[in-house]
């Protein structure tokens, strides 16, 4: 085993982690400042040029802040390049694997991200960007926390323990799906002319509020059990401040018609919402030296 490399791979995998997390944001201040079609041809910038040019009709705002979107997944792309590296390099063959489907996945962004400009924005394209983000950030902090740790196995949880964990990460998760159909359906599509989920946005903050209200039950009724371990109420403390704050931006948002700013607040809180609820989840796999 390289000690270097044992050293280096909670740095990468680190970096790694807040890629993934800021390449959500970044891609949301791509939509919310109108620049989805900024570079309105993929790989390409715009027809014979791979960089954003001076006399393009989108502008050269609305195509640099496209361009620079793109330019991050290739930062993206040498992070996760970095850890695999040092995840050979320290012998951790255990992670290998999440290793592995950081790099596919990043790759499997990039032509998402192309079928989302080529379709115009369509928003079950848009939708699938974001939660395929949500399942590479996932890997990117089970790959952090298993860094600073020896090869493990898994500590089996009891039963209503592991039912009450993978429900709180499952309500989590359609949280998030139906999010996207609040996002899908609203005013910031990413450009004037990229269609909508044929649904009134109304009716899709009825169902995100609904699935959101269902998970706090649930956060609540899971933290005040006393048979969960310490880390698991830690982190679930955690989530629920994190949970609270999220629906108050959002209660907020909504009633103030959506303005960019605080939806770009309630798109950095999802991620925050949803790696709490993953960590959480995590600690209730919790491992053990072998």
């Amino acid at each position: 085993m390289n000690t270097r490399s044992a050293r280096l791979l909670p740095l990468f995998s680190g970096l790694l982690l807040f890629l993934q997390s800021f390449i959500v944001v970044s891609g949301g201040a791509v939509r919310l400042t109108g620049s989805g079609l900024g570079c309105p041809s993929w790989p390409e910038c715009t027809p014979g040029s791979y960089i954003p040019i001076a006399n393009q009709s989108e502008g050269v705002f609305h195509s640099s802040i496209e361009f620079g979107n793109r330019l991050l997944t290739f930062v993206l792309l040498f992070a996760a390049i970095a850890t695999l590296v040092a995840v050979f390099g320290a012998n951790r063959k255990d992670l290998r694997i999440l290793a592995f489907g950081q790099i596919l996945g990043i790759l499997g962004q990039g032509v998402l991200g192309g079928i989302t400009v080529l379709t115009k924005l369509n928003p079950i394209t848009v939708a699938s960007h974001f939660l395929l983000s949500m399942v590479l950030i996932a890997g990117a902090l089970s790959l952090f926390t298993r860094a600073h740790a020896p090869v493990r196995k898994i500590r089996p949880a009891t039963f209503i323990i592991d039912a009450l964990s993978k429900l709180h990460l499952s309500l989590t998760a359609l949280a998030l799906v139906l999010g996207t159909l609040v996002t899908g359906s609203g005013p910031h599509a990413g450009d004037w002319q990229a269609a909508r989920f044929p649904i009134r946005i109304q009716d899709a903050v009825y169902a995100h509020g609904g699935a959101v209200a269902l998970l706090m039950a649930l956060s609540i009724f899971y933290f005040l059990r006393k048979d969960i371990e310490t880390l698991t109420k830690r982190w679930l403390g955690i989530f629920l401040l994190l949970a609270i704050a999220q629906g108050g931006i959002g209660f907020i948002q909504y009633i103030q018609g959506v303005p960019v700013l605080l939806v770009a607040t309630h798109l950095l809180g999802a991620c925050l919402v949803w790696i709490a609820a993953w960590r959480t989840w995590l600690t209730v796999r919790t491992t053990v030296k072998e």
